[in-house]
């Protein structure tokens, strides 16, 4: 047999190696809302931390070059107060979360939007908060869900599953390429294709609930109304028309998101309660 075969017969011994050394793990604590779910990871979360701190830095820096960055100090202190009552209440969660290198600014855009990379990256859009009016509450209601996804380390996550699929398209491909005894280039092209699909793949729905119900856990514990979850997207489907932003595409239904919500936040009650009780 030529060593061509042999090279590609390596590859695949490789690629089952990875395939077969994946392992399970819970990022998180159950808190109230009994959040339980395993995770396979395939990628490190510091090599994730090391590339989201980069892109922040990136994002922010763009931002800054176009006069984008924190243009109101009142909105942004705002917001940093919320945060900054959110992010001890991770700690329900993960221990090592409030000790993260967290880093929260205000983008001006007219988008709905907020997000948290992992490692505690937080970003919040004018748009969100003055198109739809925000409370303080409902600023919380954001917040603490783009903060869960961090928590939960949704982002690496995905990586991992390109990963996996980045690995099965190397089965595939060194299979077929040791088999017809060509090159596996067709094969490393295909690979990069679905890994890039993977990676800009959003959150889903399980994803998605997830953070919906440690979101308003943090809230509570925060002292912040956990149901001003329910209003915040209440006027998120008012101002798109019934539809929710881009954003929030893979999100469960109105109807069945508004559902769960109810549910969750009469089961975080207790918490809000103590913290507004709380000196």
């Amino acid at each position: 047999m030529s060593s061509r075969f042999f090279r590609q017969c390596r590859l695949v011994v490789l690629a089952g190696v990875l395939a077969t050394g994946c392992a399970t793990t819970r990022t998180t604590g159950r808190g109230a809302v009994g959040v339980e779910r395993d995770q396979t990871m395939l990628v490190s979360s510091a090599e994730v931390d090391r590339s989201a701190a980069k892109a922040y830095q990136e994002t922010m820096r763009e931002a800054r070059s176009k006069n984008l960055l924190n243009r109101d100090p009142r909105q942004l202190e705002r917001v940093r107060t919320v945060a900054n009552r959110l992010i001890p209440a991770t700690g329900a969660f993960r221990r090592d979360a409030p000790g993260w290198q967290w880093q929260v600014n205000v983008v001006s855009s007219r988008e709905l939007n907020a997000w948290c990379m992992p490692g505690g990256k937080l970003a919040v859009y004018t748009g969100l908060i003055e198109q739809l009016q925000v409370t303080d509450d409902e600023l919380a209601a954001v917040m603490g869900h783009e903060i869960a996804h961090a928590l939960r380390e949704h982002g690496r996550e995905k990586a991992s599953q390109a990963v996996g699929l980045n690995v099965a398209a190397a089965l595939g491909g060194a299979l077929i390429g040791a088999y017809l005894g060509i090159d596996s280039g067709l094969g490393q092209s295909m690979i990069g294709t679905v890994g890039d699909l993977a990676f800009m793949r959003p959150n889903s729905r399980e994803m998605e609930q997830e953070a919906d119900r440690i979101g308003v856990e943090l809230a509570a514990r925060a002292g912040y109304d956990p149901a001003a979850a329910i209003s915040l997207w209440e006027k998120m489907g008012r101002v798109a028309d019934g539809q929710p932003p881009q954003w929030l595409s893979t999100h469960p239904s109105h109807q069945s998101r508004i559902a769960d919500l109810r549910i969750y936040v009469q089961r975080v009650q207790p918490l809000y309660l103590a913290a507004r009780r709380s000196p």
